[in-house]
């Protein structure tokens, strides 16, 4: 997925409130989010082709309920074409009883095992982030600080990518006004494009570049796949809503 902005700990009652865009090539096969078969626990996506998925929630574990999303860097030049589908991470988390500050132990001591990736992950009493390319932030592989909003595209946690900062400046605002449900689907839909002074500089191409730029992404071959809402609540079992965004056959990049 390409874009996750999410309050911890703001909402009382409602540890985790997440909102997403997973953005991805539209050849690429994935089951819509529901139960898994064989591990019946986790409600997530699936990705067809890698056998992980990008975002979703297990309904056990060793502190109850948790969470789990993810992004990819954007870095061209650092791509290997023959590391692991990095939606295993996501789903080895759900699927497994390990808590979040062993999981994101484990995963830092082979960081160079997958491409570059952001990594969010947790229960009800603790949210980690990790990157395998955070480098020297000392958030990196700590646990997040309550009672804030964050956001993430494919760069590093709240760097300041137009989607982001306008997708967390509006998730602020709903959720000051205990907005419904569709109006979060309705700004994840969000088509308009940066201006190129405000975008950033990820080692594609300008035109590339302003494709990627919107919070929702239209063009042909490649844009944004699902929209998801999730909800981890302190005394329920955890929600987990999504949409099937249809491809924009006509868009133009």
């Amino acid at each position: 997925m390409c874009l996750i902005v999410f309050a911890w700990q703001v909402v009382p009652g409602v540890p985790v409130i997440a909102v997403a865009n997973r953005d991805e090539f539209y050849d690429r096969p994935a089951a819509p989010a529901a139960s898994w078969p064989d591990h019946p626990h986790v409600i997530a996506g699936r990705d067809l082709q890698g056998g992980g998925s990008w975002m979703g929630v297990s309904l056990t574990g060793a502190n109850g309920p948790r969470f789990a999303a993810l992004t990819n860097i954007r870095a061209p030049g650092e791509r290997r074409l023959d590391a692991p589908s990095r939606g295993a991470l996501v789903a080895d988390f759900l699927k497994a009883d390990l808590d979040a500050a062993a999981y994101v132990a484990k995963l830092a001591a082979e960081p160079d095992l997958y491409n570059g990736y952001n990594l969010v992950l947790g229960d009800r009493d603790t949210l980690y982030w990790y990157s395998n390319r955070g480098g020297g932030d000392p958030r990196n592989g700590r646990p997040l600080e309550p009672g804030r909003i964050y956001g993430i595209s494919n760069g590093l946690l709240d760097a300041s990518w137009p989607k982001v900062l306008r997708t967390k400046a509006q998730f602020a605002s709903l959720l000051c006004q205990g907005a419904p449900e569709d109006a979060y689907f309705e700004m994840l839909a969000d088509t308009t494009r940066a201006p190129d002074l405000r975008l950033p500089e990820t080692g594609v191409p300008i035109e590339v570049e302003r494709m990627l730029s919107p919070v929702c992404i239209e063009s042909p071959g490649y844009g944004t796949r699902t929209s998801t809402v999730v909800k981890l609540y302190r005394d329920a079992e955890p929600e987990l809503h999504e949409r099937i965004v249809q491809p924009q056959a006509e868009a133009v990049a």
